[in-house]
């Protein structure tokens, strides 16, 4: 359904450590870097296409936040969005959401929101039940 997404960093090479370990638990690794332009994006090491990009904005303005905006990753299982979390914190991001389920979006609905450095919303959300 999306070819991609993107965030905007104020701090390019903060984002690429921060990206780089939040994104691990994931099985997501950076495929491609041009500092030069400040813009590198995230897949699976065997995936085509880069689905999600960080950058600092082409526009060459502040990158802002939205507000009610969020990207989510979705995990395998709910060990990963805890691995996740861990990882985000410790990354350097700011906690939004402990890990837990969210009933009100569904019964198996186990998830977990942080905030960036840049202060983009992030989730990590695993839909199955635990098993």
């Amino acid at each position: 359904m999306f070819s991609h997404v993107t965030l905007g960093t104020n701090d390019f090479a903060r984002a690429l450590a921060f990206y780089d370990a939040l994104l691990a638990p994931l099985g997501l690794v950076r495929r491609e870097t041009d500092a030069a332009q400040a813009i590198a994006g995230y897949a699976t090491p065997s995936e085509e296409g880069r689905p999600f990009w960080v950058m600092r904005p082409i526009d060459g303005r502040e990158a802002t936040v939205g507000n009610g905006t969020t990207t989510a990753f979705e995990a395998p299982d709910r060990a990963t969005v805890r691995a996740w979390h861990a990882a985000g914190l410790a990354a350097g991001a700011t906690e939004v959401g402990a890990p837990g389920l969210r009933p009100h979006y569904h019964p198996d609905y186990y998830g977990a929101y942080l905030r960036d450095p840049d202060g983009h919303k992030l989730c990590c959300v695993c839909h199955r039940a635990e098993g």
